[in-house]
């Protein structure tokens, strides 16, 4: 939108229509915006599982039956370290009947972190003791003899050389 256009009849600004144009140039804005690996960012988190989602998806789907993984190593291993609340988004925006073992993401602490609008967290606790998964009197699992250890990814850089 030109100046022009924003110039009433009297001469003056219309301050309406440049409050408007200000803000269309926003949203614009906002939603070109991209992340720190020059992915456009998903504007809704309920959208399909694209780019920083699907990422997490896959990195759950290694999880082995039987272990665990915090939030924020998911983060970690996903490429978005200190990026443990999109993860929990991510779990959050699953659709039912999704091949992603979520229950087996947990928090640092080693808690099943509490739903305010579900009882999922009982589900959640009750497959994980479906797959061997213990808690102590305290609600927790021992991160350390329950928790994940993915193989260091091999070097690319020294394969076929000698």
């Amino acid at each position: 939108m030109t100046i022009l256009g924003l110039v009433k009849s009297d001469g003056l600004l219309d301050n309406t229509a440049i409050a408007m144009s200000r803000a269309k140039k926003q949203s614009e804005a906002a939603r070109t915006k991209r992340d720190s690996f020059g992915e456009r960012l998903i504007e809704s988190r309920r959208a399909s599982p694209q780019g920083t989602y699907a990422r997490i998806y896959a990195v759950v789907k290694k999880i082995p039956r039987g272990k665990v993984a915090t939030y924020g190593q998911i983060a970690a291993l996903a490429g978005i370290p200190r990026h443990a609340r999109q993860v929990g988004y991510a779990m959050h925006a699953l659709t039912e009947g999704a091949k992603v073992p979520w229950q087996r993401v947990i928090n640092a602490k080693g808690e099943i972190s509490p739903r305010t609008w579900s009882e999922n967290h009982l589900l959640q606790r009750i497959l994980l003791e479906d797959e061997g998964v213990e808690f102590n009197a305290q609600g927790r699992v021992s991160l350390t003899r329950f928790g994940w250890k993915p193989a260091p990814a091999k070097s690319k850089s020294r394969e076929g050389t000698r």
